[in-house]
């Protein structure tokens, strides 16, 4: 952890810390374009189209696009992390 206190950013040393940073990033992220017009559009696109993506098989620079399975897991993951941090 001393790359993080040297870049000035020991609030993020530990296992409840860490995710909140994350999760903060995540939502500064996801919550530019609602505030943006011009990416709102693009962003909102994403959704249907990933899954058009993960049901048809499609692959992104040859690989395969993950499974929309996966995904959900993933969407289920980042709920998690959310909760817990807010605990």
């Amino acid at each position: 952890m001393r790359l993080l206190g040297a870049a000035g950013l020991d609030m993020l040393d530990g296992w409840q810390p860490a995710p909140r940073g994350a999760l903060a990033l995540m939502l500064v992220v996801t919550g530019v374009p609602h505030f943006l017009p011009s990416w709102r559009r693009d962003f909102v696109a994403m959704f249907p189209v990933n899954v058009l993506a993960a049901r048809r098989g499609l692959a992104l620079a040859g690989k395969p696009v993950t499974p929309l399975l996966a995904r959900a897991a993933l969407q289920v993951l980042f709920v998690a992390a959310a909760v817990a941090v807010a605990v």
